[in-house]
């Protein structure tokens, strides 16, 4: 089938006005073109000087994109022109039609950017299943190797400045530099060393506020590359941190969570009365009580885990964990109970509810709502059928809290905390002072961040250095060591969530290559997608 129409090939490609079409056919599932290009002056592109003598012609092959699902090949023949300025080294040079040819380029640019693009967004092996189905047939490789060839943006030197590390693989971890400014990232490299840091900043001058995290690697390499910049300690990781040794202390007084539980007859005594049970009454516990004895005979003369568990015969986890266990108590898997619900702190009043009278569920629901509860009404519906059989309501115990629960409950602002952890809390801080001091200093800390002020740092450091908690005490050591960065943490606008949501975008990209790129790969994929994204939101 042959055609001779312009107007076909304008939308094949809209820059086609400076060549003339001859033909447009049909040949084995494929459109072709062929054009010549006009007779036009065009500029040397040494000189400029403009020429229209004839050296040649000769023919260009040229991919564009499909039209109706089938691929587009334009044969195009071009001109040789001499250049006649007699101060140009240049003799002869071939004209380009701009928007279709490009020097040494078998593609359109039209298709050229397809291609770029979806190297951007979907790498090798996505890319090319993507530009087969746009009639494009390129192999992974090639995608690379275009995605590779595509320039990345010149790096401006930012005002301010986020510094952090990721994980590559394994115990391979990597550092990403974020403009906070523009939001960008603008430096991606292998390892987290201070050297690297340093040596970047001494090459980008001008920096003056760096965001990081507590890593001492990032502050030595800010102090020796750009010691007049200002440091800050990001208050997202030092609440991080703050929560951490929240749930260390939690752990450290496992045996007082029972007491979280509604339960009067299962908390514990107080810690003065407490005694733990001697009683190994089933297999497990004697099996821990026999494994306690047996480490700390062996962990008690000097000698180290590593050695005590080749000469017991076990992991060296399991001799780490009974050798830091006072009691044997402390290793016993606790036993599992049914799972709580957000229906549990209502029970007693749907049953108090149901004596009174009152039975229908919609009503039932439509109360305990506007006491806090935010769960569906099927919940409460299912609750009551044991009280419509005449039975009991199912108000067996739930599990006391783990130590990961208690320190989310401290952490959580009192506001917006419901009401089974405000009632856990409240018992178990009347069984445990500790957690109810580490409570008070996590609430005065929320404070300063809140208000953004940082006079009351140096006491409540004191505070926590005399609260004769572990977790607590080493926390304020670490601080008072980078104080000044923290202050500025706290008191300004600055801080790493910038940092944080490039991370997250660049661990989206190593998925989409299943955990296979390599840095420089990354490195281009994680640029140019946040400047593709900055085009089009």
């Amino acid at each position: 089938m042959v055609v001779e129409c312009d107007d076909l090939v304008r939308m094949v490609s809209p820059h086609l006005d400076v060549v003339r079409v001859e033909q447009v056919w049909v040949a084995g599932g494929v459109v072709r073109i062929a054009a010549c290009t006009r007779e036009l002056t065009v500029a040397c592109p040494d000189c400029g000087r403009a020429s229209a003598r004839v050296h040649s012609r000769y023919g260009r092959r040229l991919a564009d994109v499909a039209m109706g699902g089938r691929p587009v090949v334009i044969g195009l023949s071009v001109r040789r022109l001499f250049c006649d300025s007699p101060d140009c080294g240049r003799r002869t040079f071939v004209e380009q039609v701009e928007g279709l040819t490009v020097r040494y380029q078998r593609r359109s640019p039209l298709l050229q950017h397809v291609v770029e693009m979806a190297g951007v967004l979907l790498a090798g092996r996505g890319g090319a299943r993507l530009l087969q189905i746009l009639k494009v047939p390129l192999s992974r490789t090639s995608k690379l190797f275009h995605l590779m060839r595509m320039p990345l943006p010149a790096v401006a030197t930012p005002r301010v400045l986020g510094v952090d590390d990721f994980a590559l693989y394994a115990e391979v971890y990597g550092t990403l530099l974020v403009d906070a400014g523009t939001r960008l990232p603008i430096e991606l490299w292998a390892g987290r060393d201070a050297e690297q840091l340093a040596a970047w900043l001494r090459t980008h001058p001008g920096v003056e506020v760096v965001c990081r995290d507590g890593s001492l690697v990032y502050r030595q390499g800010i102090s020796d590359g750009a010691p007049e910049a200002v440091q800050v300690s990001d208050r997202f990781h030092l609440w991080q941190g703050l929560s951490k040794r929240v749930g260390d202390t939690a752990a450290a007084h496992r045996s007082c969570l029972p007491a979280a539980v509604p339960d009067p007859e299962a908390a514990p005594p107080p810690p003065s009365q407490a005694a733990p049970s001697d009683q190994a009454d089933t297999r497990a516990r004697r099996h821990a009580k026999n494994l306690f004895e047996a480490v700390h005979a062996v962990t008690d003369t000097g000698i180290s885990l590593h050695a005590a568990s080749h000469q017991l015969g076990l992991n060296r986890r399991t001799v780490a964990k009974y050798a830091r266990a006072s009691t044997w108590q402390e290793c016993v898997r606790r036993t599992p109970s049914r799972r709580p619900t957000s229906l549990d702190p209502y029970l007693e009043y749907l049953r108090q509810r149901w004596e009174e009278g009152e039975h229908t569920a919609t009503v039932l629901h439509q109360e305990i709502v506007a006491k806090g509860y935010r769960d569906h009404y099927q919940r409460v519906k299912m609750a009551i059928v044991p009280l419509r059989q005449g039975l009991p309501i199912d108000t067996q115990r739930e599990r006391p809290p783990s130590p990961r629960q208690v320190a989310r409950w401290i952490t959580t602002a009192p506001a917006r905390r419901g009401l089974h952890a405000s009632e856990g809390l409240r018992r178990l801080f009347e069984h445990c002072p500790e957690l109810n001091q580490t409570h008070g200093l996590v609430r005065q800390f929320a404070a300063m961040l809140d208000s953004r002020d940082a006079t009351l740092l140096p006491g409540w450091l004191e505070q926590l250095a005399t609260s004769r908690l572990p977790a607590l005490v080493s926390l304020a050591n670490a601080i008072r060591e980078d104080q000044p960065a923290v202050v500025q943490g706290i008191t300004t606008p600055f801080n790493s969530g910038v940092n944080e949501g490039r991370i997250t975008d660049l661990k989206l990209q190593k998925r989409i290559m299943a955990g296979r790129a390599g840095v420089p790969l990354l490195r281009h994929r994680v640029i140019l997608m946040a400047l593709l994204r900055r085009r089009f939101p």
